[in-house]
């Protein structure tokens, strides 16, 4: 009998990604989705248009708990992936109240409609890096204390010790993946690396004539998502649930990632890059930079995209889409 997957935020980045192991490891997946992305499919669920067939989803919202019962005990998932959240940090701090309502309700949620539901369910939630904020170490490990600075990151920590707290006292195989910075062609344009590789190939086509930015030397950590679902899933499958880090250990910053891409292309990014003071955060974070070792040890989880290889692949794919809109209007 094939294993049963619940995921929550099917319809994003990871969501997808995720999605496409699982049915490669012959699961039965389920996603959780809006009514609203169920009226309108074409632009909601974009990414994972290739799996519609493949894949069996419910309409309920992370704001309504008898929804989220309904659909866990309808499904009695072996598996559940707890992905969805208002994750653009900046919105955060222009509608804070959203942002801590959302993640710390909707995990909540999820975790009790589990435990009710088929409390031998193994759960996974998504941690974030952004629960480190003003970090007093680097490399940042499980150990490292935390000390968030957004709204999104205090909604994160609750969330972490949420799923602890039911793993200690209810005995739930319920884990946290703490995941560093993870990027792909089917990034949110909202999001700054995404931005940067649409907009230099708009300036490659003729299409735009400037990159607006805020702090080019700020570092992350970025890795490929499609590493990090497979770290998600290993998790899942170890005996004894725990949380890990999951990072490349390797440091960039935003000045690298514009300068690969627009070299990439045949661009040189300071020709085209204008500071711009209204994109810097109200709280800038210090240097975020994980230490994966744990999960090395005891996962066999490694990250296998090279940083460059993810930067050209997300240039390359913004490039062609932009050449084809060209076309299109032409």
């Amino acid at each position: 009998m094939k294993r049963k997957a619940l995921i929550t935020g099917i319809t994003g980045q990871d969501g997808s990604y995720l999605t496409e192991l699982l049915l490669e490891k012959d699961y039965e997946v389920h996603g959780i989705v809006r009514r609203v992305a169920l009226e309108d499919p074409e632009h909601r669920m974009e990414r994972i248009s290739h799996l519609l067939d493949d894949v069996t989803l419910h309409s309920a919202s992370l704001e309504s708990y008898p929804s989220l019962f309904r659909t866990c005990q309808k499904i009695k998932p072996d598996e559940c992936y707890h992905l969805a959240s208002q994750s653009f940090v900046s919105y955060a701090f222009e509608d804070e109240f959203s942002t801590l309502n959302t993640n710390l309700n909707g995990t909540h949620y999820m975790l009790s409609a589990i435990k009710e539901a088929n409390s031998n369910c193994r759960f996974y939630f998504a941690a974030s890096s952004e629960i480190f904020g003003t970090v007093e170490s680097s490399p940042q490990n499980e150990r490292t204390r935390f000390h968030p600075r957004s709204a999104y990151g205090i909604s994160k920590v609750a969330g972490f010790d949420l799923t602890r707290n039911y793993r200690e006292s209810y005995g739930m195989h319920a884990t946290s993946g703490i995941l560093f910075n993870h990027e792909s062609k089917r990034r949110g344009f909202e999001f700054v690396t995404r931005k940067i590789t649409n907009t230099l190939a708009k300036i490659k086509c003729g299409m735009a004539k400037e990159l607006r930015m805020g702090n080019v030397e700020a570092r992350r950590d970025w890795g490929h998502a499609q590493d990090y679902v497979r770290g998600m899933w290993l998790m899942l499958q170890c005996d004894k649930p725990d949380d890990y880090v999951l990072a490349t250990g390797i440091s960039h910053s935003v000045r690298e990632f514009a300068s690969i891409a627009a070299e990439r292309i045949g661009l040189n990014f300071d020709d085209y890059y204008v500071l711009d003071e209204q994109f810097y955060r109200p709280a800038e974070k210090h240097i975020l930079l994980g230490d994966p070792t744990k999960a090395k040890t005891e996962l066999g989880w490694s990250h296998e995209y090279t940083f460059e290889q993810m930067v050209h692949e997300m240039v390359d794919t913004d490039l062609a889409r932009v050449r084809g809109e060209v076309a299109v209007e032409a």
